[in-house]
């Protein structure tokens, strides 16, 4: 059955009854959840089934922001802590060794994620900071070279696939360069277009075959000088042939100070701009109806793109003693190099 271009989060532990009839209704290609909604293992399982539920799909798609550090929905007692991005390479002082690493934290990532319905997980981040650059990226980004972080945005991807879980890379065309936090408002980027390419479109060109993406919502002069990237379609074209991206490409949150005008219009110039899903996060119901009312249906190459992407979800996972490979994480991070002695990443089975 056809379902509509977006993606809502919802208010607390369960389903409310409100939040069942409207997700029955509207039929969201998938869902979002947050720390808010995050108590424990049989209560995320009882949630992203309730969700599942709704829309009649057992496959329907539940995406997470798990990416360690600041930015993790699902952590302590419950779930390991991890470290954020830029501590793989801190932590090994060498970008092979961090590869490593890195695939390992999202192997494990991954069998979380997993055991709990979560499918996808909006990681790696592919944003290369500069001098001087807002810090919501931080240390959320992998490296401070564009090379670097491709490769170990790589590694989280197929670790986080090996597991089972889709990645969703972000924030295209770049985010490293904003000098504001685009949760409060609307940074404007003034380089030019040779100098975007070689350091901030890098790691999306490089990782052009995932599955699924996730823009920005900063305006780039030297690609539109009135729109911010999520509502440009002259970002979006540039995205799709210029990086070479030819996955289902969602927005960032609708809700952020970065966009402007009612929530439907939002929608509305996400979407005609060439985004194929929309994503509203905070589970409010009067503000999910005003999305709703800017979302038509999943179709065309949009639900192609959608379809290709879920495809990628691996049935049988990559064999993972769990133990056996936290130990390993755990003693990798803390730099005991001859304790973590043992199987590489991919053969660490049951």
């Amino acid at each position: 059955m056809t379902r509509s271009a977006a993606i809502y989060g919802c208010s607390g532990h369960r389903l409310t009854e409100d939040e069942k009839a409207f997700f029955a209704e509207v039929r969201p290609w998938g869902f979002i959840v947050f720390r808010r909604n995050v108590d424990s293992p049989d209560q995320m399982r009882a949630l992203t089934d309730e969700m599942r539920d709704c829309v009649g799909d057992a496959d329907a798609p539940v995406l997470i922001d798990q990416e360690g550090g600041r930015v993790q929905r699902m952590g302590p007692p419950h779930w390991p802590k991890y470290p954020p991005a830029e501590a793989y390479l801190k932590a090994t002082g060498d970008p092979l060794a961090a590869r490593e690493l890195v695939r390992l934290g999202a192997r494990l990532m991954a069998h979380d994620l997993r055991s709990v319905g979560v499918n996808v997980d909006c990681a790696p981040v592919l944003d290369v900071p500069v001098p001087g650059a807002h810090d919501i990226i931080g240390d959320r980004a992998y490296a401070r070279d564009p090379a670097t972080v491709a490769m170990l945005g790589r590694a989280a991807a197929e670790g986080l696939l090996a597991g089972g879980v889709l990645p969703v890379i972000k924030h295209m065309p770049g985010h490293g360069r904003a000098f504001a936090d685009t949760h409060k408002e609307l940074p404007t980027v003034h380089a030019d277009l040779d100098t975007l390419d070689g350091w901030d479109f890098a790691p999306f060109k490089a990782l052009s075959d995932m599955p699924i993406g996730m823009t920005a919502h900063i305006i780039f002069t030297a690609i539109d000088r009135k729109h911010p990237a999520t509502q440009s379609k002259k970002a979006i074209r540039m995205i799709r042939e210029r990086l070479g991206f030819g996955g289902l490409l969602l927005s960032d949150d609708l809700v952020m100070n970065a966009l402007s005008g009612t929530l439907t219009e939002r929608a509305v110039k996400s979407l005609k701009a060439g985004c194929d899903l929309v994503v509203h996060w905070n589970g409010d119901m009067a503000e999910m109806r005003q999305v709703a009312e800017g979302v038509g249906k999943l179709k065309g190459k949009a639900a192609k793109r959608a379809e290709a992407a879920l495809a990628r979800i691996v049935r049988e996972v990559e064999p993972l003693d769990v133990f056996a490979a936290r130990d390993r994480f755990d003693a990798l991070m803390a730099g005991r190099v001859e304790a973590a002695k043992g199987p590489d990443v991919g053969e660490a089975q049951a």
